[in-house]
């Protein structure tokens, strides 16, 4: 009769050369805290009357090597972003320029001046980098770095606003992706809100009425995911500006996308750019580093030499501030810009500037390998016209016209599937039960194993 005590011990499993080798792989510890996982899953379940027979050794180490793969198997790995969103949020965002990648490379590899000053030999700033970059390009007087837009807005205001006013428009009490919410924002900030005009539309006198009351900042900030449409009114930033200091109160403008290019040379709608905002008079001016911008994932912070001074010293500035390889990346691709080669050198630039001619030539390319034209394992393989959208919180409602190679199969659903576990995962979309992949937001790089992933799929 078998029972638990014909089951291995741990020690008994430990003295064989698979173990051995598991944890030259894996680790002792780890491979312990494996075998014993294992044997107690295999208990549980012989108890319930899952399994009758207990497993051979062998059975056992191979289920432990795989608790092992799955214990240790990265969660964050590349993929191929075949969706046609440009600046897909839930697949990081804009990829970077080989500029940026190789500057981030270079800093993590050992040490670096994150906060060394070389010529006085002695501690130095982190603040500096990509300082003088961001003073060049948008001609603000100061730049702070922080790890992501929302805390550069969170620190902003709770430098700059704490216990005090903040007039800010109904129609922008925006809330962006994961919950993030302008309101929450204010008061996590300790910053009293302080809402003007309507849904629909604001005068400029709503802010003159309101900034007649002590008044801490003026808080602007861009509909980035949404649109406000029909019966509508509302000031220019400028206006504001005007308005605001009349009072004395500074303005802040909170960009979201952050765009140092017109997008309306790329048939896209006008997106508000960093240099309007400071042209326009504001005092701060927050956007990300990893939309419109295409650099690394951080939070931007540019103005007034006198308020950012009073950032960079809150104690909140210590908690969010960037790590050495944003500020690497970021310096990269603002130099892109200075030196006015961006369009050529930062992915999402180029992924826009891509005629229809160059996007219909890819997919045309992409159906010939396959099999264009005729039908292949059941599958009818053609290229059509679609739209690719910028995503990531920018230009919300607008598309860029595109090609799409389309694969009409038995089931869309099980093909995704089978796409997202090939190596590297390829993410495309359904439309009318067609699998839809656009070569707009794909890096030519990965066209090889965009293909090998659609052939495997395909044989499958």
């Amino acid at each position: 009769m078998t029972t638990l005590r014909n089951l291995p011990s741990v020690e008994q499993i430990l003295q064989t050369e698979v173990a051995a080798q598991l944890i030259a792989r894996f680790g002792r510890s780890l491979t312990l805290d494996a075998i014993r996982f294992v044997l107690d899953e295999t208990r549980a379940r012989f108890k319930s009357g899952g399994i009758t027979v207990l497993p051979s050794i062998d059975l056992i180490l191979a289920q432990t090597e795989s608790t092992l793969t799955a214990w240790t198997k990265p969660t964050l790995i590349p993929v191929i972003n075949a969706s046609g969103v440009i600046l897909h949020t839930n697949l990081g965002r804009a990829p970077m320029s080989n500029a940026a990648i190789h500057a981030m490379d270079l800093v993590s590899r050992g040490y670096s001046t994150l906060e060394y000053d070389l010529d006085k030999g002695q501690r130095g700033s982190r603040s500096i980098h990509a300082e003088s970059l961001l003073q060049k390009l948008t001609g603000a007087e100061s730049a702070f770095i922080v790890n992501n837009n929302a805390a550069a807005v969170l620190l902003v205001l709770s430098a700059l606003a704490n216990k005090k006013r903040v007039v800010i428009s109904r129609s922008q009490l925006v809330e962006i992706g994961g919950g993030f919410r302008v309101p929450d924002v204010m008061k996590q900030s300790g910053a009293k809100l302080a809402e003007v005009g309507t849904t629909n539309k604001v005068h400029i006198s709503d802010y003159e009425e309101a900034l007649i009351e002590a008044t801490g900042l003026v808080m602007h900030a861009h509909r980035s995911n949404f649109k406000l449409v029909g019966f509508t009114e509302e000031p220019e930033l400028n206006e504001i500006v005007a308005a605001a200091h009349g009072f004395g109160v500074p303005v802040v403008d909170d960009l979201g996308s952050g765009a140092l290019y017109d997008t309306a040379k790329y048939g896209l709608a006008h997106e508000a750019t960093v240099q309007e905002s400071m042209q326009a008079g504001v005092d701060i001016v927050c956007f990300s580093g990893d939309k419109l911008l295409g650099g690394p994932q951080a939070g931007i912070i540019i103005g007034k030499a006198d308020l950012i001074a009073k950032i960079k010293k809150h104690p909140l500035a210590r908690a969010v501030r960037a790590d050495k390889t944003c500020l690497a990346g970021l310096s990269a691709t603002l130099l892109h810009y200075l030196k006015d080669e961006a369009e050529r050198e930062v992915p999402i630039l180029k992924m826009m500037s891509l005629t229809l001619k160059q996007v219909r030539g890819r997919a045309e390319a992409w159906a010939a390998e396959l099999g264009h034209g005729f039908a292949l394992s059941n599958v009818e393989v053609s290229v059509v016209e679609g739209e690719s959208t910028v995503g990531g919180g920018s230009l919300p409602g607008e598309s860029m016209p595109t090609f799409l190679l389309s694969l009409e199969v038995k089931s869309a659903e099980k093909f995704l599937r089978g796409l997202r576990r090939n190596n590297p995962p390829v993410i495309a979309r359904t439309e009318n039960d067609k699998v839809l992949l656009d070569p707009r937001t794909v890096l030519p790089e990965q066209e090889g194993a965009l293909l090998v992933g659609l052939k495997n799929v395909l044989n499958y």
